[in-house]
C-alpha cells in the first residue's frame, strides 16, 4: 500500500482559482511521528450565599489545537530547504483585505481538521559549506476554526489527491526519467506534461513541484 501524505489545503486560495487544485495543496515531506490535540471547556464560577460550595455553569469550550513536528530534508538534491518550509510559514500572513488567516483543511488518513495556522517555529539544523540550510524542522500549531458539515466538499473534492505523488524537481531530472521511474515506461512522459501544462517539457527547473498521475 502507498504511503499516505498528510495534506494542508488552503481553502481560501482554492476557492479563488478552484481549476489549479495542486497550487493550494501542500503536502508534508515527511509524515510527523505524532501529533497532539487538545481542547478545554470553559466554567463560571458562581458564589450564591447559604451554599457552601460554589455553583460552576458550563459557559463555553475553547478552540481545538493540534499540534506537530513536520521535517524536511533536502541534502540528497543539494536544494535549499526553504524551498520545501516557506510555503507553509507564508500560511501565517493575514489576507491583505480582511486581515483574517487563511483558512485550511489538514487532511491525513482519517484525521480532517479545518484551522488556521497559529503558530510556526523554524528549526534549521543542517548546512551545506555555503551556509545554505538543507535539513528543518517545523514546530507548528494549527487551531480549528470551522464545523465539519462546511468542509465536506473540500474533503471530497480533495481526498483523492491523497493518492497522488508530488516530485521536486533536480537539476539532472528530465520528464522521460521521472515518467520511466514513476509510471514505468519512459514513453509515457506526456502524461506527467499534461497534467502540469507544461509548456515546455524538455526543460524543467529545479524546485519546480510536479504532480505524477497514476499510471
Amino acid at each position: 500500500m502507498a504511503l499516505v501524505k498528510a495534506l494542508i489545503i488552503n481553502k481560501e486560495s482554492l476557492k479563488l482559482n478552484p481549476l489549479s487544485v495542486m497550487e493550494h495543496v501542500i503536502p508534508v515531506m515527511f509524515n510527523p511521528p505524532d501529533y497532539q490535540l487538545s481542547k478545554s471547556a470553559n466554567f463560571a464560577e458562581l458564589k450564591i450565599p447559604g451554599l457552601p460550595e460554589s455553583v460552576f455553569q458550563y459557559v463555553g469550550s475553547g478552540v481545538q489545537t493540534l499540534k506537530m513536528e513536520l521535517f524536511f530534508d533536502t541534502t540528497e538534491h543539494g536544494l535549499d530547504v526553504r524551498l520545501r518550509t516557506q510555503p507553509i510559514v507564508r500560511l501565517t500572513d493575514p489576507d491583505k483585505t480582511t486581515y483574517a488567516p487563511p483558512r485550511l483543511l489538514l487532511l491525513w488518513g482519517t484525521l480532517v481538521f479545518p484551522c488556521y495556522l497559529a503558530s510556526v517555529q523554524q528549526h534549521y539544523e543542517y548546512f551545506n559549506a555555503l551556509g545554505m540550510p538543507l535539513r528543518a524542522k517545523l514546530s507548528v500549531e494549527f487551531k480549528g476554526n470551522d464545523a465539519v458539515e462546511s468542509t465536506l466538499g473540500a474533503v471530497v473534492s480533495a481526498y483523492p489527491l491523497m493518492a497522488q505523488t508530488v516530485h521536486t524537481v533536480t537539476s539532472s531530472d528530465t520528464v522521460q526519467g521521472l515518467a520511466g521511474r514513476y509510471l514505468k515506461d519512459p514513453t509515457a512522459w506526456r502524461k506527467i506534461a499534461k497534467a502540469n501544462k507544461l509548456l515546455n517539457p524538455l526543460k524543467l527547473s529545479a524546485g519546480m513541484r510536479l504532480t505524477i498521475p497514476r499510471g
